[in-house]
C-alpha cells in the first residue's frame, strides 16, 4: 500500500512546489507588465549580491567579485519585438519579390 501512495505524494510536492514558484513570480511582478518586471529585476539585482556575500561569508567560500553590466533587458527586449514586428510586416510582399525571381528562374532554365 505505502508503494501506491509514493508517486502520489511525489505528485502532489512537485505540485505544490510548482504552485509555490508560480505564486512567488506572481506576488514580486514577475507577471506582470514590463515596468513591474523591471522593477522586479532591479529589486533582485539590489538584494541578491549581499544576500550572496553573506552566505559565502557563513560557508567560508570566496567568490570573485560580480562583473558590472551597463546592459538594458526591457531596451534588448524591445528592440527584439521590434525587429520580429518589423520582419513579419514585410514578410508578404517579400514572399511575393521571391515567387517572382523563383517563376523567373525556373522561365529562364526552360528556355
Amino acid at each position: 500500500m505505502a508503494a501506491r501512495l509514493l508517486p502520489a505524494a511525489k505528485f502532489l510536492i512537485k505540485g505544490g512546489l510548482a504552485g509555490a514558484a508560480v505564486y512567488v513570480a506572481y506576488d514580486q511582478g514577475l507577471l506582470g507588465s514590463g515596468t513591474e518586471g523591471a522593477e522586479a529585476l532591479k529589486k533582485a539585482q539590489e538584494t541578491l549580491p549581499p544576500a550572496i556575500q553573506e552566505w559565502t561569508n557563513y560557508l567560508g567560500w570566496e567568490l570573485p567579485p560580480t562583473p558590472k553590466f551597463d546592459f538594458s533587458i526591457s531596451g534588448s527586449w524591445n528592440k527584439g519585438v521590434h525587429t520580429v514586428m518589423s520582419a513579419l510586416s514585410v514578410a508578404p510582399s517579400r514572399a511575393c519579390e521571391y515567387t517572382a525571381e523563383g517563376w523567373k528562374y525556373l522561365k529562364d532554365l526552360v528556355k
